[in-house]
C-alpha cells in the first residue's frame, strides 16, 4: 500500500487540510495518508525541516512526503519534486528541499503547472503525490533541473576546547533542541569533562531522561536523533530561560596542559 505523508502549516481550525485530503482520496479512496503535523508555525521553513528530518527515515522507502508549508512563498513561482534517500518530497521552491537534502537530492524536477491557483498544495502537489504513490516516474512530472532556492543549515563552530551551536527547534513542552550532536561532543571531548552553557545556566552532565533531575532543575539529554536537548523537569525551558530558535549554546572542555 503506497504511503503519502502530509506536513503543513495549515493548522486545525480551517478546511485546508481536509481540502488536500479530499483531492487525494477522490482519486484513490484506499490511499494511506499519514499526517505528520499540521501545527508547523505559519511560513516557518526551519520548523518544517526539523519535524520532517526527524521522522522521514522511519517511513518505508518509496514514501511520498507532501510538504505544504509556506507554499505561496516561491519567489520563482516554481514547485519541485525530489528524490532523496529513497523517498520523494514535494514542496514549493522556497528552500525546504535544499535544507532537507543538504542541497544534494538524487533527482530533482520542476513540477509542470498551469495557471496560478490559490491552493497549490491541493491543485499541484496533491496530483504529483498521487502520481508518485501510484508508481509513476519522477520525470513525468516535469523537466529535470538542478536549480532550486538554496538555503544552508546552521553549522557548528568547533575547536579543540569548545563547541558553539544553536537552538534549532522548541518542542511542544518548551524543550530546546540544539544542533549539537552526540558525535561532536564525543569527538571533540575525547572523554574529557565538559560544561554546557546556555542563558545564565551551566550543566555539567548529560542525563538519560528529563526526570533524572529534580523538578524545576535544568537538564540536558540526547534525543532520538542524538541532538543535545535542554529542558527543565516539569517546566517550560524556553519560557523560563528566555531562549528560543537560534539562541546560542556552548559546550566547553578543559584545556589539558602537557
Amino acid at each position: 500500500m503506497p504511503i503519502i505523508s502530509f506536513l503543513s502549516d495549515f493548522g486545525y481550525r480551517d478546511h485546508y487540510v481536509a481540502s488536500v485530503k479530499a483531492r487525494l482520496l477522490s482519486s484513490q479512496p484506499d490511499l494511506n495518508i499519514v499526517d505528520i503535523s499540521h501545527a508547523v508555525e505559519p511560513f516557518d521553513i526551519a520548523h518544517a525541516v526539523f519535524v520532517l528530518s526527524a521522522v522521514f527515515r522511519d517511513f518505508p522507502e518509496g514514501t511520498v512526503h507532501l510538504i505544504a508549508v509556506d507554499t505561496q512563498n516561491s519567489k520563482s513561482g516554481k514547485y519541485h519534486a525530489a528524490k532523496y534517500k529513497g523517498h520523494y518530497f514535494l514542496a514549493a521552491d522556497n528552500g525546504i528541499i535544499s535544507l532537507l537534502t543538504d542541497s544534494e537530492p538524487e533527482e530533482l524536477v520542476e513540477i509542470a503547472t498551469e495557471k496560478p491557483t490559490p491552493a497549490p498544495a491541493r491543485d499541484w502537489l496533491a496530483p504529483a503525490a498521487l502520481h508518485l504513490a501510484g508508481g509513476g516516474n519522477l520525470e513525468d512530472l516535469g523537466p529535470k533541473t538542478t536549480h532550486m532556492r538554496q538555503l544552508i543549515n546552521r553549522q557548528l563552530r568547533l575547536n579543540d576546547h569548545a563547541i558553539t551551536g544553536h537552538v534549532i527547534h522548541v518542542d511542544h513542552y518548551g524543550n530546546l533542541v540544539t544542533n549539537i550532536t552526540r558525535d561532536s561532543i564525543e569527538t571533540i571531548g575525547h572523554e574529557r569533562s565538559f560544561t554546557i552553557h546556555f542563558a545564565r545556566e551551566k550543566v555539567t552532565r548529560i542525563s538519560d531522561r528529563f526526570t533524572q533531575q529534580p523538578e524545576g532543575e535544568c537538564v540536558c539529554v540526547y534525543n532520538s536523533q542524538n541532538f543535545l536537548c535542554i529542558g527543565i523537569n516539569k517546566g517550560n525551558a524556553a519560557e523560563l530561560l528566555g531562549l528560543d530558535f537560534d539562541s546560542q549554546v556552548d559546550v566547553h572542555f578543559p584545556v589539558i596542559s602537557d
